[in-house]
């Protein structure tokens, strides 16, 4: 059995998320499917929508168990974030992972602890980069979390600057 060189593999997923979007968009406008108004936004949410328009994520990340290695440097360009539903929130970001760099929409479940939001991601795939694990909380200026990617994680921080 022969792999699929990544380059190939980049290729067919990036044709599938196109075709995927211009199905969607074609059932939109041809009204076989209604697309709904964005759930109203609290006094809270509306200050993050704001303050999560392009942006960039600046900061550092760990890897456990190679803490010897020192800090790496961590790095996500955010170009809106959108509620979607009660808990559900739509990420647009340009991830650069490794080899990898991509600009996908990303919706993830977020909680709130009090003035605090919190994305929330178990066992959750991303097209291109894999399946992540991650608990990330942003507070004024600062975001901080822990993250998993298979069998390698650690914790990650840094500053929210505007992009």
């Amino acid at each position: 059995m022969r792999s699929v060189p990544a380059r190939a593999r980049l290729v067919v997923t990036a044709a599938l998320m196109l075709a995927s979007f211009a199905l969607g968009w074609g059932l939109a406008r041809t009204g076989l499917v209604r697309v709904s108004d964005p759930p109203p936004l609290t006094e809270l949410e509306a200050r993050f929508t704001e303050q999560m328009t392009n942006v960039v994520l600046v900061g550092q990340f760990t890897v456990t168990g190679r803490e010897d290695r020192g800090l790496r440097e961590d790095r996500y360009e955010i170009a809106s974030v959108t509620k979607v539903s009660d808990d559900r929130w739509r990420f647009v970001a340009r991830i650069v992972y490794g080899s990898v760099d991509v600009a996908l929409p990303i919706t993830v479940t977020m909680v709130w602890a009090g003035d605090t939001p919190m994305i929330t991601m178990t066992d959750f795939s991303i097209p291109t980069l894999g399946t992540f694990t991650a608990r990330v909380f942003f507070y004024g200026d600062l975001y901080a979390g822990t993250w998993q990617h298979d069998e390698v994680g650690g914790h990650m921080f840094g500053r929210i600057e505007p992009m």
